[in-house]
């Protein structure tokens, strides 16, 4: 428990965002009338991520995190 009376589980390290810089961004998704929905995110943008949501791939022995847009949390810079 925190000084405030919060309850800080153990696997808070675990759990905790995590951030990354945005290198590419698909074109939205499909909607039912066949338009696409703008992305929230660009290019450049730091956004922060739950932890265990990312894919990870490997480019050209380049290792990327691929994630969805319901993962990310925040937009922070």
């Amino acid at each position: 428990i925190s000084p405030s009376g919060i309850i800080i589980p153990e696997t808070v390290d675990k759990e905790r965002p995590e951030r990354g810089e945005v290198i590419a961004v698909g074109p939205g998704r499909e909607l039912e009338n066949g338009n696409r929905s703008s992305m929230p995110v660009s290019v450049g943008q730091v956004v922060l991520f739950k932890k265990y949501a990312p894919d990870e791939i490997k480019v050209e022995g380049e290792e990327f995190l691929v994630i969805t847009l319901s993962d990310v949390m925040a937009i922070v810079e």
